[in-house]
């Protein structure tokens, strides 16, 4: 027989492609037999149709092309026998999907095949109909799918709920038409139809809110009565997966009961007990017991409050923490992270366990496992919960070690109780894993030892100790160069020395040794180097018999092919040996780092959000704050398209904040040619300042130190007339001080003071915000003496015909505001304006007479049980607040 002819039998099509050793004969035999089918199709050979058809679906399945066959399928379908149509149904759903235009042209024979006497053939049709159905076919053929649903069958009713759930997600709005059916299907004593008839009661809820009401009135109690008998049932040999009634039904009413459950506290109380038997009767031994428990906690944490039953869910999680499928472990640490926000006390208990999880040799555990432990720390358990995690931080694969690290510094960080304690963590992790540590991680360290001044011999004791064990430790050698360079003589004089501390004697010589090892080390990269450099420079001011020695390392520098190296060398030699006279001022301490600078830096000066929603967010142990229900949109985002854009700052947001001008502008007002400087030195210039201590108060964190300030003129400051005054070098100031040292407001003196408190005492009231559905108003005042506080009156009218319920008023400003709201006299706002809502501000603007008052709101409220959400901005608000 000719292996290429229609009357060749679709195993024998296949034996053929297996024999074929290369992909190109394979290619051959497929071209050949699909040129075969298509003279076949061409020639309207009826005998074969349904064996073309088979091949083309095998040929499909490896991947070539067989559009061609696609009317081949309608034509089987449109066929009278069943033979036919099982096969054409079958290459439909296989060959074609809903997004082909020859889908059309089925939408026929599918509606006389539904309406078919043979039943057989009506749930081929179903078969097709469920899963390629586009929503045209779906508006078309529903009423025929709802009408199966009552069908004598039970295959059949099976096969249209199935359908049912297809039309449902694809037109959502024929959602009501098969509630009162779909209800009917609870009722079913058949397992198969009453899995179905459970789902599409479940996709109902899920797309239509009017179809949970309904079936959560109707239903809920005969759901938790069919559980029940499901839970308490004998012995069915038809329904039993290891020693379990039907789990696949226990899993669907639990899921549906979770739907039903989630918001209504009526109806998770009629579920209780029900679910508490389902948890304490289910056995854990198999894995059908398993996932029925694990759907059951899933339940228990997604209906409303019920502490016992929440309790018991957890500690069914503990048990799965125990089992020795890594599936049903990693399940249990994803469940125990939503947990947490809701119960962290009951999850605290299983901690230990969930700690040994952290150890565990797969990957994927152990990472989740960490992210629970750092959810689990709060300021009670941060000392132990450290202490464990370092413990394994010394063991851990190399892998895991970067993410072990980042969150053991990131839980020091937030929780750390005292400094010592911190310094002491973070050590021993530059001990561990220092090539893990971000850099921020260690310059944040840096910032901390600074501005523990009472900790300085301690630490530089510490970390000597700890760099001639740890020299391969990169993040460790840099901290302990720039401790050494800093504190050095506190090391070797013992300077502060601990009651917990073990006497050690250290030379200048011995810590001349430690940076020489360092800058020679073979691991040390360029920024080691380079720190070891200005550690020596400095060292030779602090260690005189050494400073011959110290030279000689750093002329050794001075043929480094790395330029960064050469230029510090040469510089740092011809200091020691030229510039004696400055070399003392160049070598002094490093100012004390500002550490509330730093971590607003750091952050990204994110500013805070006011809100009188009470209890809007939930702070969770750790103290990481639950988000609520509708994430906050970015009420700051005042250099949007309606906002005026600020100028960029560079970096020196806080000189902005300070002054409210534009140091840019503030320099070229003052009528000079200097170039803008750093934002401290534009600062120095613009109030004429002279020297400043090193211990002054402004941010360091450049690592630059203030030079002679020059006499210059003050720029206008936000309109203030300019006057040339020059400060005395001799005197000092901070940047922050009791006493000012030149007048910045012009003489404006007490009187004017009263004179202006007395003119500012009222102002006119304003419509802050209207819309459609929404005015607000604003009254403002001010107490006596205080003109940067002022009091807002906040008054809200409903124009609308509709009550708004749920009201929440929020709202947002810049960094230099501060806000306050007091709670809103109501959360209900009646209709058509027959009531207001009245809330009360206090905003305090410590750019008093430079910057005006701008604030962002948002408004939410409750519109017929939907959410609705207006937001804008107020500028227009009275001159002078």
């Amino acid at each position: 027989m000719n292996p290429f002819s229609s009357e060749t039998r679709l195993r024998d099509m296949i034996r053929a492609i297996r024999a074929c050793k290369t992909a190109a004969e394979e290619r051959a035999v497929v071209r050949k037999e699909c040129a075969t089918i298509r003279a076949s199709v061409s020639d309207n050979d009826n005998d074969y149709k349904h064996r073309n058809l088979a091949k083309l679906m095998f040929i499909h399945m490896l991947g070539y092309p067989t559009h061609f066959g696609q009317m081949e399928c309608l034509k089987l379908i449109a066929a009278p026998g069943f033979p036919d149509k099982r096969i054409g149904y079958l290459g439909l759903m296989l060959l074609l999907d809903e997004r082909q235009e020859v889908l059309m042209l089925v939408t026929n024979s599918l509606k006389q095949d539904l309406n078919h006497t043979n039943q057989y053939i009506v749930g081929l049709a179903l078969c097709a109909l469920g899963n390629i159905s586009s929503a045209e076919m779906a508006r078309d053929l529903a009423p025929e799918v709802e009408r199966l649903l009552l069908f004598r069958d039970p295959n059949i009713r099976k096969k249209a709920a199935l359908c049912s759930i297809r039309i449902i997600k694809k037109v959502p709005d024929l959602a009501e038409n098969f509630v009162n059916s779909a209800a009917a299907l609870l009722k079913e004593k058949h397992h198969g139809v009453l899995l179905t008839g459970v789902q599409l009661c479940t996709d109902l809820c899920k797309v239509s809110p009017d179809a949970l009401e309904y079936i959560r009135k109707r239903c809920t109690e005969g759901l938790v009565k069919l559980l029940k008998d499901v839970v308490n049932s004998p012995y069915v040999p038809e329904y039993d997966v290891s020693g379990i009634a039907d789990p696949f039904l226990h899993i669907r009413l639990l899921r549906l009961l979770r739907v039903l459950g989630h918001g209504d506290a009526d109806a998770s109380d009629c579920m209780n007990d029900i679910l508490a038997q389902v948890a304490s009767k289910t056995e854990s031994n198999k894995n059908a017991g398993n996932a029925i428990l694990y759907e059951c906690v899933e339940t228990i944490m997604s209906i409303e409050d019920n502490s016992g039953l929440r309790v018991l869910a957890i500690n069914i999680l503990g048990r799965f923490l125990s089992n020795r499928d890594n599936n049903i472990r990693y399940v249990a640490l994803n469940m125990l992270m939503r947990a947490i926000t809701v119960d962290s006390q009951a999850v605290q208990r299983h901690r230990a366990t969930i700690l040994e999880c952290v150890k565990d040799s797969d990957a994927s555990i152990r990472k989740r496992a960490l992210e629970l432990v750092y959810l689990l720390v709060n300021e009670n358990n941060v000392k132990l919960l450290t202490k464990d995690l370092i413990d394994y931080l010394e063991i851990s694969d190399q892998e895991f070690k970067g993410d072990l690290t980042a969150k053991i510094c990131s839980i020091v960080e937030k929780f750390s109780p005292e400094k010592i304690w911190y310094i002491d963590q973070m050590l021993q992790v530059l001990s561990e894993a220092g090539n893990y540590v971000k850099d921020e991680v260690w310059h944040a360290l840096i910032v901390v030892i600074s501005n523990a001044s009472n900790l300085h011999g301690y630490t530089v004791r510490l970390l000597y100790r700890a760099v001639q064990k740890s020299v391969d430790q990169e993040v460790l050698v840099r901290v302990a160069v720039w401790c050494i360079g800093e504190y050095g003589d506190m090391l070797v004089n013992s300077v502060g020395t601990l009651g917990i501390e073990e006497p050690i004697t250290v030379t200048e010589s011995d810590t001349v040794d430690v940076l020489e090892t360092a800058i020679k080390h073979h691991t040390s990269d360029l920024t080691t180097r380079a720190m070891c450099l200005i550690a020596l420079l400095k060292l030779s001011c602090r260690f005189p018999s050494c400073s011959e020695r110290i030279q000689d390392i750093i002329v050794q520098n001075k043929g480094s092919l790395v330029l960064e190296l050469q230029q510090r060398s040469i510089e740092f030699n011809s200091i020691i040996q030229k510039h004696q006279n400055i070399r003392s001022a160049l070598c002094e301490r490093m100012p004390v780092l500002d550490e509330s600078s730093y971590s607003i830096r750091r952050a990204g000066s994110l500013p805070a959000v006011a809100s009188s929603l009470q209890g809007s967010a939930v702070t969770l142990p750790n103290g990481v704050a639950k988000p609520s229900a509708a994430p906050l949109v970015d009420l700051l985002d005042l250099s949007s398209d309606d906002a005026p854009v600020p100028a960029p700052s560079q970096g020196n947001d806080f000189l902005h904040d300070l002054l409210g001008v534009d140091l840019s502008s503030g320099l070229s007002q003052a009528g000079t040619n200097q170039t803008q400087k750093s934002g401290t030195d534009a600062l120095l210039d613009l109030l004429s300042i002279g020297t400043a201590p090193a211990s002054s108060s402004f941010s360091a964190l450049d690592g630059l130190s203030l030079g002679q300030g020059t006499d210059t003129s003050i720029s206008a400051l936000s309109g203030l007339a300019s006057t040339s005054t020059a400060m005395p070098a001799t005197q000092p100031s901070s940047l922050v001080g009791n006493s000012p040292m030149v007048d910045l407001l012009n003489g404006f003196g007490p009187s004017e003071q009263i004179q202006a408190e007395e003119n500012n005492a009222a102002y006119p009231s304003i419509v802050a915000f209207e819309s459609n559905n929404l005015k607000m108003t604003c009254n403002f005042s001010k107490q006596p003496g205080n003109l940067q506080s002022t009091l807002i009156e906040a008054n809200f009218i409903n124009k609308s015909s509709n009550v708004y319920t749920e009201f929440i008023f929020q709202a947002a400003v810049p960094k230099f505001l501060q806000l306050h709201l007091d709670p809103a006299s109501s959360n209900t706002l009646p209709a058509s304006g027959d009531g207001s809502i009245t809330q009360k501000l206090r905003v305090t603007n410590s750019q008093h007479g430079k910057k005006s008052l701008v604030m962002r709101i948002r408004i939410a409220y409750k519109l017929n049980n939907k959410d609705v959400l207006e937001q804008g901005q107020i500028s227009n608000f009275p001159h002078g607040l």
